[in-house]
């Protein structure tokens, strides 16, 4: 706000001040905070006789209009108000003078925020009404800006149950009662422009319901918030410049399904504990080039106040933690990601969100967010609400906030967590617990309805962005185009894969054998969806055990199931997912607290090489994928897989062919017994006259014994047939000799 010299002349003209002071009704909902028109009452107006002037400057001892360099004192009515009758033939352009009691400050000499028009206009007006804004962002929440040749901040937010809402903020000293909101109709949208607040300015709306209570709420789209515990909302403005635009433009170039994809999945606040996003930028980006990952999965990034939560419990859904740093900052990361050739995909958590009573929950003293029906509202896994799908002011508040990170953020793709529980009324929920849909299943309509909006809305306007479905169950159509009945997903979590083939490598050699088809169902159904293979932070936590420690036997069969798995994860169809940590074979859970155990791969440690081994097979597995077109290309054809063997279950025995798109094969062999099988015979593709390893995860640099599948560099088939020596507890890799 400007302070400046107000020892200006008076005006000598008449001042009318009977019949002025606001009464009765009015007065008392103004000042109680449940009118929804302040700009009705206060600001300029005109009257018979001149413009009726008025003011609500509580605690103030003086307010004063100035107009052309001449001072009008205004009348105090009391509780804060002021009002006079100025003979003015029309509404001049002023300013207010306002004096406190504590003269320290001074006077202020400020613009009345209750002189401007709305600064939200009809057709943003009419979007949010019909729950079609997809820029959202742009007319809700705290925008600097310059208005009517002003520049100041315009508040917004949708709450169409309250009586009255009123903005409070530090400049009030979080009292609302200085700067009530106007109500801009059927939209539910209260707005106020308020003059001379800028960036860095804390906020939160004081929302009056209508059963008359009264609480302050954070903004539901700010675009910056205070670092946890502190909770208030944060006045914002990107001045980022990106570098990225060669990244941009051809992200897009090949379909996600037919392209290589190799991710590596980061808590950011953990993965080196203590570094801003900034500092992220310097370490993140060439350590996961250096590997060969083609992407990042981030854990949600969006702000949420317990971190323990990992993220999963979202409260302010545009603005990342700041935790880490600013908005620009978290893009500073982004892009420093981009120039390094890596993708960045988000987890994004529209499911659900946590009942803090500051937060989205009964946002306007009723459910507003949240569904209305207890049966539906709560989420009985976490202790949380569920969004109601149904809404279509919410669906907006989603599609656009999905919208928002792939275009403010350039985020590459959203990984959509716990799909399932969006889509089943049921959804771990007893009989009596949830209601039938309209045709009497189990289905939740609006939610299908929300994920096909959210996809198709994504995948028009963002061009090369994936998404991607955490879903558990066997729902149809999940990757299916929206058009064709789907759900409109790129990509879909493989958790039948996960679950069985950790089943299969956690058990014993000699028990293998009884679950050999946990590793070969699910080329059952490898080509009903375009899957990702995921080793998550979710198979490492809460006694589960890291990926090396569940692995049977010594350390040194540990560590060589881990080698042998990965090489089958890599060579299996679809993409890969691998949460840090276990690229280098660290034997404890995940923590969120202490992040990845780095120490084991310091000089000092005397088994460092062991995990020294097991990141450089990871390097080489993804150099080799990305090298091999037949590993990739045809994901989703079911013409590009063909079984070598699959029934040597007494064996413990794997192999199949994967095939480019211009027929040349690849030969994954994988052997988890921990005894070397000599002379083995297998079938391969008879057009290839000479074959040669292309990887073995018995290699002595990752840390294995060092057996090859030959003695010479080539094999040759004999009658369609390959006769090999297959390494203890390892996947070979073999592609034709050139």
């Amino acid at each position: 706000m400007a302070l400046r010299d107000t020892s200006l002349p008076e005006t000598s003209g008449p001042v009318r001040t009977s019949g002025t002071a606001l009464v009765g009704e009015e007065r008392d909902r103004l000042l109680g905070g449940a009118h929804h028109d302040p700009h009705a009452l206060l600001g300029a107006h005109p009257v018979p006789g001149g413009v009726l002037f008025r003011a609500l400057r509580p605690n103030a001892r003086e307010v004063s209009v100035l107009v052309d360099g001449v001072r009008s004192p205004l009348v105090s009515e009391g509780d804060g108000l002021f009002s006079a009758v100025l003979p003015y033939p029309e509404i001049p352009a002023y300013e207010l003078v306002v004096a406190y009691e504590d003269g320290g400050a001074g006077e202020q000499t400020v613009h009345d925020p209750y002189r401007f028009a709305p600064a939200l206009g009809e057709l943003d007006l009419h979007l949010i009404r019909e729950g079609r804004h997809e820029e959202l962002w742009k007319a809700l929440g705290a925008e600097p800006m310059t208005h009517e040749g002003v520049a100041g901040t315009r508040f917004t937010v949708w709450a169409p149950n309250a009586q009255g809402v009123r903005l409070a903020g530090e400049f009030t000293f979080w009292d609302g009662t200085q700067y009530p909101m106007r109500s801009l109709g059927a939209a539910g949208v209260w707005e106020v422009f308020l003059p001379g607040i800028g960036e860095g300015a804390r906020y939160k709306f004081e929302i009056t319901s209508r059963y008359g209570h009264r609480f302050l709420k954070a903004d539901p789209m700010a675009r910056l918030t205070e670092v946890p515990p502190d909770t208030a909302s944060v006045v914002t403005s990107s001045r980022y410049a990106w570098d990225d635009a060669e990244w941009m433009a051809h992200r897009g170039d090949t379909p996600v399904h037919r392209a290589p994809m190799s991710v590596y999945e980061v808590h950011l606040p953990s993965w080196r504990p203590g570094l801003t996003y900034r500092e992220l930028a310097e370490e993140l980006p060439a350590y996961v080039r250096d590997l060969g990952f083609t992407h990042v999965e981030l854990m949600p990034v969006a702000g949420h106040p317990f971190s323990g939560s990992w993220g999963y419990q979202v409260t302010s859904y545009y603005a990342p933690t700041p935790r880490l740093g600013s908005p620009d900052d978290f893009k500073f990361l982004v892009d420093a990601l981009h120039r390094a050739g890596i993708g960045v995909i988000m987890d994004w958590v529209p499911a659900h969100f946590p009942k803090d009573d500051w937060a989205l929950a009964r946002f306007d003293g009723d459910p507003l967010y949240e569904p209305g029906d207890s049966r539906r509202a709560e989420h009985p896994d976490w202790g949380t609400y569920e969004f109601d799908f149904g809404r279509t002011e919410v669906r907006n508040f989603l599609v656009a906030n999905a919208v928002y990170w792939c275009e403010e953020f350039h985020i590459d793709g959203l990984r959509v967590d716990a799909v399932a529980s969006m889509l089943y009324l049921d959804y771990s929920r007893d009989s009596g617990q949830w209601a039938p849909n309209v045709f009497g299943g189990r289905e939740d309509l609006d939610a299908v309805a929300f994920l096909q909006e959210m996809n198709a809305t994504v995948y028009r306007r963002c061009p090369g962005v994936v998404t991607i479905a955490e879903e558990s169950t066997a729902w149809e159509g999940v990757t299916k185009p929206t058009d064709s009945g789907g759900l409109g997903f790129g990509l879909k979590w493989n958790m039948g894969w996960m679950h069985d083939s950790l089943e299969y490598v956690q058990k014993e050699p000699v028990h293998r054998k009884y679950h050999h088809h946990d590793m070969t169902f699910s080329m059952v159904y490898a080509y009903s969806e375009n899957y990702v293979l995921p080793i998550s932070h979710d198979e490492v936590v809460h006694g589960k055990q890291a990926l090396v420690s569940k692995m049977p036997g010594d350390w040194w069969q540990r560590r060589a199931n881990h080698r042998a798995y990965l090489g089958f994860m890599w060579a299996h169809p679809g993409k890969q997912l691998l949460f840090m940590g276990q690229e280098f074979a660290q034997g404890a859970e995940w923590s969120e607290k202490h992040g990845p155990e780095w120490w084991l791969l310091a000089d000092d440690y005397h088994s460092a090489a062991d995990h020294r081994g097991m990141r450089d097979l990871v390097r080489d597995l993804n150099t080799a994928y990305r090298d091999a077109p037949a590993l990739w290309q045809r994901d989703t054809d079911p013409g590009g897989f063909q079984w070598s063997m699959c029934d040597a279950a007494d064996d413990n025995v794997f192999a199949f062919v994967r095939y480019a798109e211009d027929g040349t094969p690849l030969l994954a062999v994988s052997n988890f017994s921990p005894v070397v099988r000599e002379d083995y015979r297998l079938w391969a593709p008879e057009q290839v006259p000479a074959w040669q390893e292309a990887l073995n995860t018995d290699a002595p640099e990752y840390g294995g014994s060092g057996v090859r599948v030959g003695d010479a560099g080539t094999l040759c088939p004999e009658d369609g047939r390959l006769r090999l020596t297959l390494p203890p507890l390892a996947t070979v890799w073999l592609t034709p000799a050139r």
